[in-house]
């Protein structure tokens, strides 16, 4: 049997995050290709986490190598370019024939890019992606075997852009199987939702945008409700709750899928991110119709039809979210196309196998492929002369 070791900075939690949800896939394929699979972590975030076998590590400890020595896992899966940093070293000194993968989950640099833009209210320019995360975050890109890319825009800048070898890329996105249509019918439903983990920024900001705009969707449609759920709900997010204007926060969502079929519509102005939003994929799944922003359906559908309406503009943002509210024959073509989008561009079947076999060639042609990676090798030798030496110093200092 194979080995998967997966070192996580925090443990996935599905129900919260729109990575957890990722990484649960990611393992779920690897578990159905009969993989064994360790899941390694310094992170404490066991409440909210899925029932997966879990082995605590320690950052700058020696004991790391110790323990990866023993598990000699055939492939080593990173759930961000900072695990990579922290512990990619210590994999290839300790098991220099294990396949290095990096989910990227979705590009930081480009998210950070974009959230700088948004502070100063301008547009992206190139100069911007070319921030401090994006040296760190290419690096590790480089020096893996492989990069798991959520989003085709983003493999596309990362390769037409900044000349990644496509060789070590992989496009895999959010997976769908077995999804039943909704049987909640319009008239049964009521009220907008909006959905997200409250430590991750772009949320918050959606939040902000939606109470802006929210006193011009009530005057229009007095008996309507908008009810905010997401996960770390803060003390500032809470302030926001206004029971008289029919602003309720929720706070952490037991079951999305309840949520989603009672519903009528899905809210989601986000100003600034990168990857694909959790979100809006599961409105299409639990037949939710949606009104979004551009940034928040990139690389979402394709050139199908939206399941809803794109808006970046408030005041059409406003008149498309009431339409969509009233409008039944709109409602069921936008839930239409949801599904349609889901089944021409998410179908796990479209992606699994080709997945695997991609990490058995990489198996049975490490050396090649390595060799071929020059750039990753340089890398490679660099970050074993700088960070690793930074790490054992810290590692020295914490025994005294």
């Amino acid at each position: 049997m194979k080995h998967l070791v997966i070192i996580g900075l925090v443990i996935p939690e599905p129900a919260s995050t729109a990575a957890g949800h990722r990484m649960m896939q990611l393992i779920q394929v690897f578990s159905e290709a009969d993989y064994k699979i360790t899941f390694l972590t310094a992170s404490n975030n066991i409440e909210f986490s899925e029932n997966i076998e879990i082995e605590k590590i320690e950052i700058n400890n020696e004991s790391f190598n110790e323990k990866i020595r023993d598990l000699n896992p055939d492939v080593v899966l990173f759930d961000r370019y900072v695990t990579e940093e922290q512990f990619g070293w210590r994999v290839s000194e300790s098991c220099p024939n294990a396949v290095k993968i990096i989910d990227t989950e979705d590009l930081h640099f480009l998210r950070e890019a974009r959230r700088k833009a948004f502070v100063e209210k301008r547009t992206v320019e190139k100069k911007d992606l070319i921030n401090d995360i994006f040296v760190r975050e290419i690096a590790s890109i480089l020096r893996c075997d492989l990069s798991l890319v959520i989003s085709e825009f983003e493999y596309d800048l990362l390769v037409d852009e900044f000349k990644i070898n496509p060789n070590l890329l992989f496009y895999i996105p959010f997976l769908t199987e077995n999804f039943e249509k909704s049987k909640t019918s319009f008239d049964d439903r009521k009220h907008f939702v909006s959905i997200g983990n409250f430590l991750h920024e772009p949320n918050w900001q959606t939040v902000l945008k939606l109470k802006q705009i929210w006193k011009s969707i009530k005057k229009k449609l007095p008996e309507a409700e908008i009810h905010i759920y997401g996960a770390y709900t803060s003390q500032k997010v809470l302030e926001l709750h206004n029971e008289k204007d029919g602003f309720l926060v929720k706070g952490r969502a037991d079951s999305v899928k309840d949520i989603f079929n009672q519903a009528k519509v899905l809210l989601a102005p986000i100003p600034f991110g990168a990857g694909l939003k959790g979100k809006l994929w599961e409105s299409m799944k639990f037949g939710l119709p949606n009104v979004t922003s551009s940034i928040g359906a990139e690389a979402m559908h394709g050139d199908l039809p939206w399941n809803g309406f794109i808006e970046d503009s408030d005041e059409v943002f406003v008149e498309k979210a009431v339409e969509l509210y009233q409008n039944q024959n709109i409602w069921k073509q936008a839930q239409g196309n949801g599904y349609q989008i889901l089944d021409s561009l998410f179908r796990k079947d479209l992606f699994a196998d080709f997945f695997i076999n991609k990490v058995s060639e990489l198996m049975e042609n490490l050396d090649n492929h390595r060799t071929e990676n020059y750039l990753g090798k340089i890398l490679q030798h660099h970050q074993l002369n700088s960070t690793k030496y930074m790490s054992r110093w810290i590692e020295e200092k914490n025994k005294k």
